[in-house]
């Protein structure tokens, strides 16, 4: 989707803008402290013709967006200090599905508990985000919790969740406590060996999945997580199957006194809530 795409779209952009400040008299080394970059790279991209795109369209629009960018620093001069950037992706799906990630990056390194408690407020923004509309008919009967890890997580303790569950009264999603890390032994366990599996997936929660005559629907979540993309990986009783690598949804069929979960899984909590969304909306 964004990688070769955005890749590409990176290096046109980069190429252009140098290409413009080199022809009004910056220097490459200038261009190359701008740009992040190095003056040599700067040297290759100013005497290769532009990258090509899979679109003429495209193409343009990078070129208007580099050129525009290119005179605001010409304007501003060589000897600017970037102290923000701010990045606004957005992808529209089949089926009315929309991503938008709006992000701000400031080159500041947290300390861990700078960390942790940026995580606890990611997790209380994200279920304030849950769609009580298409949440409610997924509502486990042992209740729905949101969990998340740091990304050297190795324990329980490195792994944050509500206290207790989330539950639904009178139309709206209730949690008693805030999120706070060791809150969910289940949860944490079950991330932890994801995570074993597939690193990047620090984020989860569980709703209950679609059911065929009283028997949990393989059929129709292995359909959805082929149209949607997703890798799905088994976990009988909450233990993950051995070659699970890259895992997006879990599956726990259930069994005798046992309840059958479907776990989603995501780079972070806010994607967790896009990726429940969309699972949902094709059921």
């Amino acid at each position: 989707m964004l990688g070769e795409i955005g890749s590409k779209w990176l290096d046109r952009l980069h190429q252009q803008v140098a290409k413009d400040l080199r022809s009004k008299g910056w220097s490459q080394v200038e261009i190359a402290d701008i740009l992040g970059t190095t003056q040599s790279t700067i040297s290759r991209q100013i005497m290769k013709k532009p990258v090509e795109l899979f679109a003429s369209a495209d193409e343009s629009t990078i070129d208007g967006w580099a050129h525009e960018l290119s005179q605001a620093l010409i304007t501003m001069g060589p000897q600017l200090n970037v102290i923000r950037q701010r990045l606004v992706l957005e992808f529209q799906f089949g089926g009315n599905n929309t991503l938008r990630f709006d992000k701000t990056l400031t080159g500041m390194d947290l300390d861990v508990g700078q960390e942790q408690r940026s995580l606890l407020r990611r997790l209380e923004w994200a279920i304030g985000r849950l769609d009580i509309r298409k949440i409610s008919d997924a509502m486990p009967a042992v209740g729905l919790n949101i969990a998340s890890a740091l990304a050297d997580a190795k324990v329980i303790e490195d792994v944050a969740a509500f206290p207790g569950k989330i539950t639904m009264v009178d139309g709206k999603l209730r949690h008693h406590e805030t999120p706070a890390f060791g809150a969910s032994t289940h949860l944490a366990n079950v991330l932890l060996q994801i995570m074993s599996n597939d690193p990047e997936k620090v984020a989860i929660l569980n709703i209950k999945p679609p059911l065929l005559n009283d028997a949990v629907d393989v059929g129709k979540i292995e359909s959805v997580c082929e149209n949607l993309g997703y890798k799905l990986a088994l976990a009988p009783k909450g233990i993950i199957e051995k070659g699970s690598t890259k895992i997006d949804v879990l599956l726990d069929e259930g069994a005798f006194g046992w309840e059958p979960s479907l776990y989603i899984l995501a780079h972070n909590p806010l994607e967790l809530i896009d990726r429940c969304h969309q699972v949902l909306s094709n059921f």
